[in-house]
């Protein structure tokens, strides 16, 4: 196999590590030599570098691929952007064990993907049902990166108990019921398995019509049921993710616990997430203090997961995750049918519901609730784009409120709008990406298609931390937040990767810092040809990323993916933690 020179890129080698300018050898998939200056032979291929930064492959640890994966195994929305190693089995969902109709059921509402499609996939590519098979099912598929996975709680218990019994408020497993819970969740781990997710946020809802608007089976275990799985993971060293219900302050104290190493081995746990909401713009403060607390003086291992860039949102209507979090919208929510929820609309007594709910401060709240923040960017009027429906509500001299269940009792789906709902400040967010006790994460990388676009993530922090360096106001080293995004979460997920070694894979990016520039913002709806030319929302931008090498194959060059990935055997493969081991 002919080799590849790559010359003159200034080396990032995923650690804190001063950076310097140089050239690598890649031969056989890995690594076989960097130096100052690498002599090509005859047959190497040689690839000027100059100027363009060289760095390993980046880790995105929260993605919802977990359907997409069956049909574009290539992930080509996050590998064009840098990302060569990738998370399934976030949030308590998992495809590795139970049945397509249950796990429809619990992903697609959640994750907002269409339950036809993630079901017809189910059925037509489920044939595993167990984590070793399911990790050899992901090795058999042509991969564009590498994956990683979680054991998901909501399936395992479902799998175990019966969605009916795991979906009931006061049934919990019997003690044969949890040692077979034991034993799927150590077979997973055995199999590689990072540790296990849960999910206690009680506004994520089940979709299809057996259990419709209930939420997911994680939310319904008594933290006893948490604990008792939580041994196994402290005990082998694997990691424990949640999503924590923001509806009481007490659940976020019962992850902290479980994390705490006080007389104890400490149980590494990570949850979503440090950021700059609008609403409490001293939240973020809050939480990062309680963070250095827990880790510094109760000896945890404990980390937020965190987003370098704004948290902005589009949404269809009210086809959107935020509106779970009260109980009219989630009554709207609850209905498939648009033509009835338009009725609902017009409902006097949900007009009155909806108003009072959304109007209540004290409600417990994600969404900042501020139609002065929300601007319409397409509608069927073409008046109204452009406006925010604050202005809508004043021209038609209208309470906000009202403007907007009209406009939804008008247009429907058809009226889609805008709006940023963390991370806007930019001093507090270079505070957060620099916060000890983080993770730059949370992508939720193919999930929210209509809804949220991190795919880029990477490169927004690179380009967060170069603006401040290019005036003279540097928050972190550039070799800092190239660390964040590959080495430090490699070694927090205990995964081979995230470094460029000798001798190690040869995952990298190779990137033009001339182009770490506002067009990272842009955004445009692309089609998903898998999922019936399904539109999402993505961000492209092509001339920044100049190649991207999986195992030391050529995924993506000058911005494309190459034409071959996912056609053939494929890059990536499944890799294994070795946390504990």
């Amino acid at each position: 196999m002919n080799s590849t020179v790559i010359q003159g890129a200034r080396i990032f080698d995923g650690s804190k590590s001063k950076s310097f300018i140089g050239d690598l050898r890649i031969k056989d998939g890995i690594v076989q030599e960097i130096s100052p200056h690498i002599e090509p032979t005859n047959v190497d291929e040689t690839i000027n570098a100059d100027g363009l930064w060289l760095t390993p492959g980046f880790i995105d640890f929260h993605t919802h691929y977990d359907a997409e994966i069956e049909v574009s195994p290539d992930l080509s929305e996050s590998v064009r952007h840098g990302v060569t190693t990738i998370a399934l089995g976030s949030c308590s969902l998992s495809l590795a064990i139970g049945e397509p109709e249950d796990l429809a059921d619990m992903f697609s509402r959640v994750e907002a993907i269409p339950r036809k499609n993630v079901l017809d996939i189910l059925q037509a590519k489920k044939n595993w049902n167990s984590a070793k098979e399911y990790k050899d099912h992901l090795n058999s598929l042509p991969l564009g990166p590498n994956v990683v996975s979680f054991a998901g709680h909501s399936a395992i218990r479902t799998h175990v108990m019966g969605l009916e019994r795991a979906l009931t408020k006061g049934e919990s497993p019997t003690q044969q019921e949890l040692d077979q819970m034991q034993k799927h969740l150590n077979e997973a781990l055995d199999a590689g398995f990072l540790g296990m997710s849960i999910n206690t946020l009680v506004w994520d809802k089940m979709d299809g019509s057996r259990f419709r608007s209930r939420p997911l089976p994680s939310t319904f275990a008594s933290w006893s049921e948490y604990q008792s799985l939580n041994q196994t993971l402290r005990k082998r060293g694997k990691i424990f993710q949640g999503v924590p219900n923001v509806s009481t302050k007490i659940n976020v104290l019962m992850f902290l616990w479980e994390a705490l190493g006080i007389f104890r081995k400490p149980l590494k746990t990570t949850i979503i997430s440090l950021m700059d909401v609008n609403y409490d713009p001293t939240l973020y403060k809050l939480l990062g203090w309680i963070g250095r607390i827990v880790n510094k003086v109760f000896g945890a291992d404990f980390r937020f997961q965190s987003l370098p860039e704004p948290f902005d949102l589009y949404a269809d209507g009210m086809d959107v995750v935020v509106f779970e979090e009260f109980g009219a919208g989630a009554a709207a929510n609850h209905i498939e049918d648009e033509l009835e929820r338009k009725q609902l609309m017009k409902d006097p007594k949900y007009r009155s519901w909806f108003k009072k709910q959304w109007t209540n401060w004290f409600l417990p709240r994600v969404f900042h609730r501020d139609f002065k923040e929300t601007t319409v960017v397409s509608a069927p009027d073409t008046s109204l784009v452009g406006k925010t429906i604050d202005q809508i509500a004043k021209e038609r001299k209208v309470h906000s409120v009202t403007a907007f269940l009209d406009l939804i009792a008008e247009h429907g789906n058809a009226i889609r709008w805008y709006t940023v709902m963390a991370n806007r400040r930019l001093k507090p967010l270079q505070q957060i990406v620099s916060h000890p006790d983080i993770l730059i994460g949370f992508s939720d990388a193919g999930a929210h298609l209509r809804g949220m676009a991190h795919y880029n993530f990477p490169l927004r922090m690179l380009k967060l931390a170069y603006d401040a360096e290019k005036l003279n106001s540097p928050f972190m080293s550039m070799e800092h937040a190239v660390h964040r995004l590959t080495g430090e979460i490699s070694d927090w997920f205990g995964i081979d990767a995230g470094y460029i070694k000798v001798g190690k894979r040869a995952d990298l990016v190779l990137i033009d810092p001339k182009k770490l520039n506002d067009d990272l913002a842009k955004d445009v709806e692309a089609s998903m040809p898998f999922m019936e030319n399904y539109k999402r929302w993505v961000r492209r931008n092509d001339d920044t990323i100049k190649k991207v090498f999986i195992q030391g194959k050529l995924a993506v060059d000058q911005g494309k993916p190459v034409s071959k990935l996912g056609k053939e055997k494929g890059y990536g493969k499944f890799l294994e933690s070795h946390l504990g081991n």
